[in-house]
């Protein structure tokens, strides 16, 4: 499978997207051309010490993002639904264990949306290429490993790019449910009628093919920046009424039951993961380096990362202090509709995620798009429709049989976050200096550069001291199929057990929250 070049993606995208959709340019588009280039011409080519791939891109310098712009960026493509589930991890951890286990997550995300932006830089200036997406990364690292694992590149890029829309298609299912659920608890306060709450998810099909049926990014540029003001406003009015009464914090657990931990872990990965918008990141900024920030505290990615665990942390602590064991999947359904306030929260919030459904849609279609590229033009009308009503329909379908957020992000979270967040670095790393030392310039003294073109290949030439980094990843691998494995499976369960239940209604005066606030 290829990658949409540049020119196939209609050239210029909407900012919004950009952070999404796993993209490379014309320059890093791994083609059988770019990668499949024999060991003895790149070690050739290695040799010359002016190389700076970040010169040879593209894109015009004026059009790249700087520092700040980038921290915004990634600030704005992290901080979004995920945050809403917050309390609920917190509820199956406990305060403590909620504290200490989200700084840990974060350390682990934040260290393997590194660990992966470094071996992008590893593979420029080994083998002279100026950028690369998720996928061009784990083909080009499998290509030029080990001789046993070169056969698998394809299937490593392919392997990614499913991942890649299972967990968008998968966050569209999630914001269905919560755009369904939020419209339920408005209405029913005002009619008094309570229907089946798959009725109200299933009624936002024809909304959403709407919205799915818009030709390009480029409309909705204007429905982006109405979501994130949107998004803004709720967030702001929620966390004022988590702030109300926090009387009831000595109530509350510092731990919860082991059993809860690996829910805990899958909501708060799927929250805070970042993995999929790093390279399309670092590929617009004007100062690439800067995204890391080498031996310092004040990289983009760190520094973006600190606020994050910071916010998420907050909201998770008070928003599980506030609603206790009655905490909903996402914070904002547990706010009462007696006040046009609450109302207001509920509604800004399900507006601005209505809106939001578009970004994660366009990842989708532009993945499938890539899979179905050497069709025969005449088909690809239909195919296109035809894709459009599929996901769309798809993301409503599961939405309407699985209406469970916080199981949900679960799911998602530790089935393809644990995946690509964590166990997919952690390979590339190894895979990437398993024979060869770092040849990175700002990670080595200048003075010794150029040894690095001087090694040969050698089992282990480039782990580190006592191979530290083998034994580091595999300590990531560790964490990282536990946290699939067990994180998928509570997931499995609390939704076959909330699927036998399946209340008439999650509105305020139901039945479900009468037995929480009586």
């Amino acid at each position: 499978m290829g990658v949409i070049s540049e020119s196939e993606q209609g050239g210029n995208r909407d900012p919004e997207i950009q952070t999404l959709i796993p993209q490379d340019g014309k320059i890093a588009t791994v083609t059988e051309e770019s990668t499949k280039r024999d060991v003895e011409h790149l070690e050739e080519s290695k040799k010359e010490t002016g190389y700076n791939p970040f010169a040879e891109r593209v894109t015009p310098v004026k059009s790249r993002t700087t520092d700040s712009e980038t921290l915004i960026h990634l600030l704005k493509a992290i901080v979004g639904t995920g945050i809403l589930g917050m309390p609920y991890a917190f509820m199956n951890a406990g305060l403590l264990v909620g504290v200490i286990g989200t700084i840990l997550i974060s350390c682990i995300c934040t260290h393997c949306a590194y660990t992966l932006v470094k071996c992008a830089h590893e593979l420029y200036y080994r083998y002279h290429v100026s950028e690369l997406s998720f996928g061009g990364i784990g083909e080009m690292t499998f290509l030029n490993g080990p001789q046993p694992i070169r056969k698998y590149a394809k299937a490593c890029k392919i392997t990614i790019m499913i991942m890649l829309f299972l967990t968008y298609f998968g966050s569209m299912c999630v914001y269905t449910v919560i755009v369904g659920n939020s419209f339920q608890q408005v209405i029913e306060r005002h009619t008094g009628v309570y229907l089946e709450q798959r009725i109200y998810i299933a009624a936002l099909l024809i909304p959403l093919l709407l919205l799915g049926f818009t030709p390009n990014l480029k409309m909705l540029t204007s429905v982006s920046l109405i979501a994130n003001i949107l998004m803004v406003l709720g967030l702001g009015i929620t966390a004022y009424y988590l702030l109300q009464d926090q009387s009831a914090i000595s109530e509350r657990p510092l731990t919860a039951p082991i059993s809860g931990l690996p829910q805990f872990f899958s909501i708060t990965v799927f929250a805070m993961e970042t993995i999929g918008v790093m390279m399309p990141l670092e590929n617009s900024m004007k100062s690439p380096p800067h995204f890391l920030r080498i031996w310092s505290l004040c990289g983009v990615l760190n520094i973006g990362m600190t606020l994050v665990t910071i916010i998420y942390g907050a909201i998770g602590f008070v928003g599980f202090v506030r609603y206790g064991e009655c905490t909903y999947g996402a914070v904002t359904l547990n706010l009462g509709t007696e006040e046009w306030l609450g109302q207001t929260v509920k509604i800004l919030v399900a507006a601005a995620i209505f809106c939001t459904y578009g970004l994660p849609f366009f990842v989708c279609l532009e993945i499938m798009q890539d899979f179905q590229k050497d069709n025969p033009k005449s088909s690809r009308f239909f195919g296109d429709k035809g894709m459009r009503v599929g996901i769309v329909l798809g993301s409503v379908i599961i939405a309407v049989a699985l209406p469970m957020i916080g199981p949900f992000m679960g799911l998602i979270g530790a089935l393809c976050f644990s995946f690509l967040g964590i166990i997919l670095p952690a390979i590339i790393e190894t895979i990437i200096y398993w024979e060869k030392p770092c040849c990175i310039p700002y990670y080595r003294d200048p003075k010794n550069f150029n040894l690095c073109s001087d090694y040969s290949p050698k089992p282990g030439h480039g782990l580190g001291c006592f191979k530290w980094i083998l034994w580091k990843n595999i300590l990531l691998l560790i964490v990282g199929l536990l946290g699939a494995i067990l994180g998928t499976y509570t997931s499995l369960l609390d939704i076959v057990a909330q699927y036998s239940v399946s209340p008439v209604s999650l509105g305020s005066d139901s039945p479900v929250l009468d037995q929480c606030y009586s």
